[in-house]
């Protein structure tokens, strides 16, 4: 590990929290020590994971990230930052660093956090490029994206089929593709079909092949998505669309490991890693008839649940640089706090896939400098649906008890809908100011600001 921070007690923290850790670890106290650190590891600067303060006396640890990165150290990055604004932790995770993580240290959030960067640092190294994009997206700071990265990590070396489940536009894709390219199977193929887009007497060409001549318009042989996967990943999307007759051949295609062309008498080996998605509840479609119960307990031997963006508003910050420099033509734009803050108060009932197009949005409506009048009018404060208020309330809570729900989700919603109701009471009885409210909560400002955080709630529309 290298620490990059000037002020010697904290060094020390840091470094002693890291050997407890059985972490190697050397320290650096400004900005020229870390450029002649840069210059001995010439040509290909690397840590397993690095340390950095945002504040170097005069100097800004933003600015040394910037070295590191022209140096081309690619080790994940760790800022610590006495300030937890979206602002300050969009200008670090812009810069290209892995994470941050707000002064006094807990210890029992920087271990964890540094491992997790160690697994990015490994995953980064010697892989294609398109490889880090999709990574890049399971990168945020909430409790329940470490979780996401760190089952991905666990499963991705062995070889058994995993189902992805969440919301449209939570990004199931962007974690199958982790999952390959940190598998044994990373250098093969990753082939992706979405079994809801294909007309039902196409679905079995596309999944098997077919021999030329097989059916009107078969005018050269194909080989199909598994033969194009063999020895690598095949990704099959919103499986639970897939009709029944067809979902009998997918279970003897993975059973027998072989499939046999439209057309053909001959069955070919093939070696694949399956790994499906849905947005529908699969286990119900089971008990409803409309989906094999025999082939859903093949496919759901590991189940890997996407978070919806609302659940995890931290996030924001990391996705908002890391989608802005994957579709920014030119120079990243800056963005305003206006545009900042309505980015993080938005819902974002459409996720990932919404936050990007309205990122995308907003790049062809200005130059330079994204401002609220470039972002999408719905994501703009003025069109979003009102705030709730105490009379509403009860009626939050309501969602987290529909049929089908597990004890242990309906739970989990119920306690982030109540604690969601019970903060924007507080503003309201504190007239908006967080001071105040923290107070009610007998909580500090500094953790009340991190609850409002979490539930995209901006403190200022509770002012008179």
């Amino acid at each position: 590990m290298l620490v990059i921070e000037d002020d010697p007690a904290v060094a020390r923290a840091v470094q002693r929290l890291l050997a407890a850790g059985d972490h190697e670890t050397e320290h650096a106290s400004s900005p020229a020590e870390v450029v002649a650190l840069l210059r001995r590891r010439s040509p290909a600067p690397t840590w397993d994971a690095i340390v950095l303060d945002v504040d170097l006396g005069d100097e800004s640890g933003l600015d040394v990230l910037a070295t590191l990165r022209e140096a081309g150290c690619q080790s994940a990055v760790v800022m610590l930052t006495g300030d937890a604004t979206a602002k300050t932790a969009t200008a670090a995770l812009r810069g290209g660093a892995y994470h941050y993580l707000v002064k006094p240290l807990d210890p029992s959030t920087l271990l964890p956090v540094i491992a997790d960067a160690i697994r990015h640092t490994a995953a980064h190294a010697d892989v294609p490029e398109e490889t880090g994009d999709a990574l890049s997206l399971l990168v945020g700071p909430s409790d329940l994206m470490a979780d996401l990265r760190g089952q991905v990590a666990r499963i991705a070396r062995s070889g058994v089929s995993v189902l992805v489940t969440g919301e449209s536009g939570t990004g199931k894709e962007v974690v199958a593709r982790s999952i390959h390219q940190a598998s044994p199977r990373a250098r093969r193929a990753f082939v992706a079909i979405n079994c809801g887009a294909i007309p039902d007497g196409l679905i079995d060409s596309e999944l098997f092949g077919h021999t030329r001549g097989a059916f009107t318009g078969a005018t050269s042989a194909r080989p199909g998505v598994f033969v194009e996967a063999h020895e690598g990943t095949l990704f099959l999307d919103e499986i639970g669309d897939m009709p029944l007759p067809v979902q009998a051949r997918l279970l003897r295609a993975l059973q027998e490991k072989e499939v046999r062309p439209v057309g053909s008498d001959t069955a070919r080996a093939v070696d694949v890693r399956i790994i499906t998605a849905t947005n529908v509840d699969l286990a119900r479609a089971v008990d409803e008839g409309r989906f094999r119960a025999d082939l859903y307990f093949r496919l759901d031997v590991v189940n890997l649940r996407v978070p919806p963006l609302r659940e995890r508003p931290e996030d924001l910050p990391g996705l908002i640089a890391t989608l802005l420099q994957r579709h920014a033509a030119d120079a990243l734009p800056s963005i305003d706090d206006e545009a900042l803050d309505a980015l993080m108060a938005s819902r974002w009932p459409g996720n990932v896939r919404e936050l990007e197009n309205a990122l995308q949005h907003a790049l062809a409506m200005t130059h330079g400098r994204i401002d609220l009048a470039a972002l999408p009018e719905a994501v703009r404060p003025a069109h979003r649906p009102a705030r709730p208020n105490r009379e509403t309330l009860p009626h939050v809570v309501q969602p987290a008890f529909e049929p089908g729900v597990s004890l242990a989700e309906a739970k989990r919603r119920a306690a982030l809908e109540f604690e969601r109701g019970y903060l924007v009471s507080l503003l309201e009885r504190a007239n908006g100011s967080i001071s105040a409210a923290a107070r009610l909560a007998s909580i500090d400002r500094t953790n009340f600001r991190r609850l409002l955080q979490r539930h995209a709630i901006d403190s200022r529309s509770y002012r008179s």
